[in-house]
């Protein structure tokens, strides 16, 4: 993280992760209040806001609930008149788009942005949600930059726009440019102290329903013309011409080829490069602003064209309002998209994808046969073994896992409705098993539904944050209708799965000071959950039956599994001094019963190809324990012993080589 750039006084260029600009450039537009719900792609805006956090006593700021409250949470702030800003991903303005739609009709005061992260190819998401309908259906205004830069310039002209016509500014990425580094030039950072104002003196209706709602259309309607206007031709719409090799910005499209490129985000940029690399003559028409779309501007692009090229991934949004155009303006110009065929609407583009397209379009021979090189490496990689992802070594969610499969009796005996947070990959090997996972916190809807019907028992399970984001009304319904359910809430501290922020059951708050932890065993029986079981997450003996009690109550009971995150853990735990006391295999103890490694499959244990045995890599144990546990020879022990008890760190090299000395056989 370019930390000290994100804050720094002086105007300069600087080298910033994409979501790092956000930030910066929030901050030099002198936002005052922000508040997230994590996920990636956007994730590093909240953990980067949280960083510069003790810098700034002129900001406030709260890691939401959810993407709802985040962005009720800004648009309150907005309303009094304070800049604020949110960031989510695509499927969590799923959650947010009921005040979302109506904080278009009522607008804002305060300048308030929101950035809407878009997950092509599902890196990190349920689904390929195309987020840019979001700017269309709630006529607000939607930018989208394609590199670091041109979003910092975004968020700082965001702001203004929202002021100016009062509304909502929302601004459209994708992964690849979330996650996309370059150079920003960093602005004057002129703060102001924060300082409360007055309600009654800046009084003004912010509602909407009935006759309001219907007024607030119109006015809606009225802004978005205006917005249209202003615009369609801003320097964010931009024509140029690339003449094979070099890229110039041009007015209007007098002596362009007869060859067009319609892009925006980061496959403006595929499109760019695969020209470069063709060495393509081609008109070029860059969009910065989705909604609306600049019409006027495409339909004067597209009128002296022959064929245009439109670049874009997901569902063909811009294609489709290039194809209506065409109609009137060409209607004899061939169109190059997903319409044609050419373009696929799934997964994210890359230059072997768009440079094959235009290639077919122009009739040229790409420099480089990408296809061919793919097939290449996908025939060397089959040799090499699957490596699937795992659960980190120590994290408790294995050690829950493997006590409740074993309580449970196996996959035929119950219906287990999974969740999202670190906890879905037990649809992956070793546990390979989830017979639903929807969205957050829908295990508990999904299982309600399953009850009624199922002969078998149902489990739902839903991480702490989760059961905070999108689980409590899952959970009343539950015991409001006496359904016959039993919720495993994964309790590891945090919000694990997007790095390890803080939720309502952790003792802190954004900025890691301290807050109010909510109880949630307390609270799930002040929701009328009379059953509930708590487990360690490690004393997987004991926990089988335990889990067993609670599958067998008749009604909704809880199951609460609790260990820290180990990376939460374990970081913090060496942060103050403790030592890194990994375990062992005792060789002549070792039957190779393989307990270890095909039921328990965590990555610090592995089979010895010299003999045949388990073996654990010092340096990626964390000395959880859960291992030795499930060994019936005892043969997994602590190197504590090693030391006659002495709870000794092995960090250095000397002292591996001295743990693999004590570890091996003689022969």
């Amino acid at each position: 993280m370019a930390f000290k750039d994100v804050i720094e006084k002086e105007e300069k260029d600087a080298y910033l992760l994409t979501n790092e600009a956000v930030v910066r450039a929030a901050l030099e537009s002198d936002v005052k209040v922000v508040s997230f719900y994590p996920g990636s792609p956007q994730t590093e805006v909240l953990d980067t806001f949280e960083k510069v956090l003790p810098q700034f006593d002129d900001l406030r700021m709260e890691i939401a609930t959810n993407e709802k409250v985040a962005l009720e949470t800004v648009a309150g702030a907005s309303f009094v008149g304070m800049r604020s800003l949110t960031s989510m991903k695509s499927v969590g303005t799923n959650v947010a788009s009921d005040s979302l739609y109506s904080l278009a009709y009522t607008g804002v005061k305060g300048g308030c942005v929101v950035l809407i992260a878009d997950d092509p190819y599902c890196h990190s998401s349920q689904s390929e949600q195309d987020g840019r309908w979001f700017g269309y259906t709630a006529y607000l205004p939607m930018l989208e930059p394609s590199d670091p830069q041109e979003m910092a310039d975004m968020v700082r002209l965001s702001f203004e726009l929202s002021e100016k016509y009062r509304t909502m500014v929302l601004i459209r990425t994708t992964t690849r440019v979330n996650h996309q580094s370059g150079i920003v030039r960093l602005g004057p950072m002129e703060r102001t102290p924060f300082e409360r104002i007055s309600w009654k003196e800046n009084r003004h209706s912010f509602r909407t329903v009935g006759s309001a709602a219907r007024a607030a259309k119109a006015e809606l309607l009225e802004k978005m013309d205006r917005l249209k206007a202003e615009l369609g031709r801003s320097d964010l719409n931009r024509t140029e011409h690339f003449n094979g090799k070099e890229l110039t910005q041009v007015d209007g499209t007098d002596g362009l080829p007869k060859v067009g490129v319609i892009s925006s985000g980061v496959c403006y940029r595929y499109a760019l490069e695969s020209l470069m690399d063709l060495e393509q003559e081609a008109a070029v028409l860059k969009l910065g602003v989705l909604n609306p779309l600049p019409e006027e501007l495409i339909a004067e692009f597209i009128s002296g064209l022959d064929k245009v090229i439109v670049v874009e991934e997901l569902f063909p949004y811009i294609e489709n309002t290039v194809t209506m155009i065409a109609k009137d303006t060409n209607p004899s110009i061939e169109i190059v998209g997903k319409r044609s065929g050419h373009f696929s609407e799934m997964l994210e583009y890359n230059v072997p994808i768009v440079i094959k397209v235009i290639a077919d379009a122009v009739g040229k021979e790409p420099p480089f046969d990408h296809m061919a090189h793919f097939e290449r490496m996908t025939e060397k990689a089959s040799i090499l073994p699957p490596r699937l992802p795992v659960f980190c070594a120590g994290c408790p969610h294995r050690a829950t896992f493997t006590s409740f499969r074993r309580a449970v009796g196996g996959q035929d005996e119950v219906f287990y409705a999974n969740d999202i947070g670190c906890y879905s990959m037990a649809c992956l090997e070793p546990v390979n098993w989830s017979d639903s996972m929807i969205a957050m916190g829908a295990s508990m809807g999904i299982a309600a539904g399953v009850q009624y019907v199922a002969k078998e028992k149902v489990i739902a399970m839903m991480g702490d944050s989760t059961t905070f984001h999108a689980g409590l009304t899952g959970i009343a319904n539950a015991v409001h209708n006496d359904d016959d359910i039993t919720l495993f809430i994964m309790d590891n501290s945090v919000t694990a799965m997007t790095g390890q922020q803080s939720n309502p059951a952790a003792p802190e708050v954004a900025g890691h000071t301290p807050g109010k932890g909510i109880d949630i065993e307390g609270m799930l029986r002040g929701l009328g959950v009379e059953k509930i079981v708590n487990i360690d997450s490690y004393d997987i003996g004991k926990n089988i039956k335990l889990i067993r009690e609670a599958v067998d109550h008749e009604g909704v009971s809880a199951i609460i599994s609790r260990q820290e995150c180990a990376l939460y853990h374990f970081r913090n735990y060496r942060r103050a001094g403790g030592k890194h006391v990994p375990f062992f295999v005792d060789k002549e103890k070792c039957d190779r019963m393989y307990n270890c490694v095909k039921d328990f499959m965590c990555p610090a244990i592995s089979i010895d190809p010299e003999d045949g045995k388990a073996r654990i890599a010092p340096e990626i144990c964390v000395g959880c324990g859960v291992c030795s546990k499930l060994c019936g020879k005892q043969a997994i022990i602590s190197t504590a012993t090693l030391k006659g008890g002495e709870n000794r760190a092995y960090i250095e090299v000397s002292d591996y080589e001295e743990l693999v000395r004590a570890t091996e056989v003689d022969e």
